[in-house]
């Protein structure tokens, strides 16, 4: 990121939404919607000032919900550009007319509270579409308790908890009471494969239950970790190798049977009832915590750009590309990579943001885009 953020050739716009396209077979003009920070991106050094003294709260969507941030902020410690934004819903400015602390103690003046959106237009010769992910709500499917149990969290809220820049500087925590969760059961298959909700697997979830349940053994020696799965569909290299790893060396148990319901005890610890597809048989679990492998799902607003890009999505919304060229979507000269056109892992994004580049390369060398 810190490569593409200094790359002369490369123009950054962040917190920036396309807003309409216009043009044919290679002469696109985008229209950008830039939108208002109410910081000047080009003063700005990210120095932590006005966060510190920041008196506004709101929650902080990076760490899903799970602690409040400023009503300034940077969105994560990595970002690039590192500069901070003004959140207006959350702004005592904005919303009380008073305060104004962010630009009190700024000392480079990089706080403009005027500031508007602009729009800007911008003319290319071709265009990658790389929108990525967003997860499945479980909160309507009310036999898993998300929302109603403390204790049951989805498995990117996990992710949050176990990271040392996380809410709980990587120890995980119970959300009821802030006690270490020991013994902790991961639910696969939540949204996905369901024809009511997402009929599709997506295709990383076995994979990062594995990983999580690994983390969490290396976190604590005394976690046991177990994982309630349909059947396992570890398809990359060496996974195999990894799922005999977690059992082996860090104790991890597979259960084969379909989560039934999710109650919980007085002291708030998750009961899992299940059927054990093997036994043939109805029994429960009494856990610590439970995480639940999501559903991922085309991130929001990815219908809206295909629209407006007047490319063609398939029956669950993903980007459609071609049989023949699976960077290329319907239309010529723009091009789609990574989870917008189909659930996949990291290193197949990799692999297909390479072949995108290619190909639109290819596309202006020829002339089609020029």
């Amino acid at each position: 990121m810190l490569d593409a953020g200094r790359h002369p050739k490369i123009k950054m716009l962040a917190y920036s939404e396309v807003e309409g396209v216009r043009g044919e077979n290679g002469h696109f003009e985008l229209k950008v919607r830039r939108k208002a920070r109410y910081v000047k991106e080009d003063v700005c050094n990210a120095c932590g000032m006005c966060v510190s003294k920041c008196p506004g709260r709101a929650p902080d969507a990076f760490d899903m919900g799970l602690r409040k941030r400023t009503a300034i902020y940077l969105y994560f410690s990595q970002g690039i550009p590192a500069v901070m934004t003004i959140d207006p819903e959350n702004c005592i400015y904005f919303t009380k007319g008073r305060c104004r602390t962010c630009e009190k103690v700024c000392d480079k003046g990089a706080i403009d509270f005027d500031m508007k959106d602009r729009v800007e237009s911008f003319k290319v010769n071709a265009v990658i579409l790389a929108t990525g992910l967003d997860i499945f709500d479980p909160s309507d499917l009310t036999q898993y308790g998300f929302g109603r149990l403390k204790n049951v969290i989805t498995g990117l809220q996990y992710e949050r908890l176990i990271n040392a820049t996380g809410p709980t500087a990587g120890h995980l925590y119970r959300p009821s009471d802030g006690k270490l969760a020991r013994k902790v059961a991961y639910v696969q298959c939540v949204g996905s494969r369901d024809l009511t909700n997402c009929g599709y697997c997506s295709s990383v979830c076995c994979m990062y239950s594995i990983k999580d349940a690994m983390l969490a053994r290396e976190h604590d020696p005394e976690s046991v970790s177990y994982i309630f799965h349909t059947d396992l569909r570890n398809v990359g290299k060496w996974f195999q190798k990894y799922e005999m790893r977690a059992r082996e060396e860090y104790g991890v148990k597979f259960i084969r049977g379909r989560v039934a319901q999710i109650e919980e005890d007085a002291d708030c610890n998750p009961v899992v009832w299940y059927e054990d597809t093997r036994l043939q048989q109805v029994k429960s679990l009494k856990v610590e915590m439970v995480v639940l492998a999501t559903a991922a799902m085309p991130a929001l607003g990815t219908s809206k750009l295909a629209r407006l890009m007047h490319v063609k999505t398939d029956p669950h919304g993903f980007i459609s590309t071609r049989p023949d060229e699976p960077a290329d979507t319907s239309r010529p000269g723009i091009f789609a990579c990574g989870f917008c056109k189909g659930p996949c892992d990291i290193p197949e994004a990799v692999s297909q943001a390479s072949a995108a580049a290619q190909r639109a390369a290819a596309f202006v060398s020829t002339g089609a885009g020029v």
